[in-house]
């Protein structure tokens, strides 16, 4: 994501409320995670199939990156490179989202229902089960990025004067090395042959083709509305995804108990406000790399920190998560993530100015940046293992894929709302970073971050 992003601010030249509406198509690919679902409970025996298709989408998109970096103009022969990046922007969420479809599934497959005598386990003990479990798949997920991010540091260290053209030979290292990401995906499928366990037979699934049926009809109107250029499309197909989506809860609901039912109902919504936040988008990262001088490397170090304690936070936090209900959780995240934006907001206005002053050059912009990250890196996570973990212990045996797909739309579908809240931000507080033609060096796009602090406060009073 830091090679990208350099990538992007440096050689493309996209918008950030461009950049906005392209997280927003990104998003889609989640929203159509209800009938690969559905499929995966559908051809349970086969599911390895989907995960070697998830791994080509990946691969392809980063085969994409890699020729953007080294053959530009080769592949600008073809199209052009904002046509390949979004290209590339698309593929590789699609492919991790068929990948994740299987892997919710087999997390809920993972939690025994019964104890080693044959009687179901209390509720408390599966519940305590499911939160464990899910909370190791985010650490898989977390320790992937860490690692990727130690792998940064190292590469970009000391490279703060060398010049941009050697610095895409470094970017192009980063792309190669993460084609070693869908190896591995796969290298897990073949490994599951040999550590399976058996389990107790599972009722066959049947095809529900309301599921089947509402996800054809929103991926057609999206296919449709999107490549017909129409007006508003974004929000034509939010309110339809919406709509489908919602059709679709009423009647995978009606396989809960009432109490059950009315739990899914309340914590989908107070999921869906929590995530429907809109962002400041890419503007603060443009700024903080153009006017703070926050280079690849630091960037790097940043990340890598934010990864780190957020798998100290997991652990420490699990009982916390598992005991906690789902709405006191969101509160305390959004007092806190509002606390955390304003060291960023600040910044803006000099307070990294005012502190190296005070301080003698100790605590400036990088020290206040890494503090910040420390202290905000776990939060995302912790609103996140709940939520899977409930909807583990909450899914029939015979529908963990749907219900977990089901659920992973609706969710996912409120960060499309907040890519369009987003949008809609970057449109009414224009920040834009210098962008120059790569041939001649001329000025192509003006640095303009004057809206930058009212954009962040905006943000913020919002969420």
């Amino acid at each position: 994501a830091i090679v990208g992003g350099f990538f992007v601010k440096d050689y493309l030249d996209l918008s950030a409320a461009f950049l906005a509406a392209l997280g927003f198509w990104a998003g889609i690919p989640w929203a159509l995670k209800m009938p690969v679902g559905h499929l995966v409970d559908l051809i349970w025996r086969w599911k390895a199939v989907l995960v070697w298709l998830g791994a080509a989408m990946l691969a392809a998109s980063l085969l994409i990156m890699l020729g953007l970096i080294t053959r530009i103009d080769e592949m600008r022969k073809v199209m052009s490179a904002e046509h390949w990046y979004v290209l590339a922007a698309l593929l590789t969420p699609t492919g991790y989202m068929i990948q994740d479809a299987v892997a919710d599934a087999m997390t809920v497959e993972a939690v025994p229902r019964m104890d080693e005598h044959g009687q179901p386990l209390p509720e408390a003990a599966r519940r305590e089960m499911h939160t464990t479990m899910q909370t190791l798949g985010r650490v898989a997920v977390i320790g992937g990025l860490a690692f990727v991010s130690l792998a940064n540091v190292y590469v970009f260290h000391g490279t703060d004067a060398m010049p941009r053209e050697q610095k895409l030979e470094l970017y192009a290292l980063i792309f190669k090395v993460a084609l070693a990401i869908p190896v591995l995906s796969v290298a897990g499928v073949v490994l599951h042959r040999f550590v399976k366990h058996e389990r107790a037979p599972v009722e066959k699934t049947e095809p529900n083709w309301w599921v089947l049926g509402g996800s054809l009809a929103f991926a057609g109107v999206s296919l449709a509305v999107g490549l017909g250029k129409v007006p508003y499309a974004q929000e034509l197909i939010f309110t339809a995804s919406f709509a489908i989506i919602l059709f679709l809860l009423w009647r995978l609901a009606k396989e809960l108990s009432p109490e059950a039912r009315e739990t899914l109902v309340a914590t989908a919504l107070v999921i869906f406000i929590y995530r429907a936040m809109p962002s400041v988008g890419p503007g603060y990262s443009w700024w903080s790399i153009d006017v703070l001088k926050f280079d690849e490397a630091f960037l790097s170090k940043l990340s890598l920190v934010a990864y780190g304690l957020t798998l100290v936070g997991m652990f420490a936090l699990r009982r916390y998560m598992a005991k906690t209900r789902i709405p006191a959780i969101i509160v305390m995240l959004t007092v806190v993530g509002t606390l955390l934006t304003l060291p960023n907001i600040g910044m803006v206005y000099g307070l990294h100015e005012w502190t190296a002053r005070v301080t003698g050059g100790v605590i400036d912009a990088r020290v206040i940046a890494l503090i910040d990250t420390a202290l905000e890196s776990p939060l995302g996570q912790i609103a996140m293992i709940p939520m899977l973990a409930w909807i583990a212990n909450s899914a029939p045996a015979n529908l963990k894929a749907t219900y977990f797909a089901v659920m992973a739309s609706f969710s996912n579908l409120a960060l499309s709302a907040a890519q369009l809240g987003t949008k809609y931000m970057n449109q009414l507080y224009v920040v834009s970073r210098e962008v120059k033609d790569r041939t001649t060096g001329a000025v192509k796009v003006a640095q303009d971050y004057s809206q930058l602090g009212e954009l962040l406060i905006a943000v913020t009073l919002i969420g």
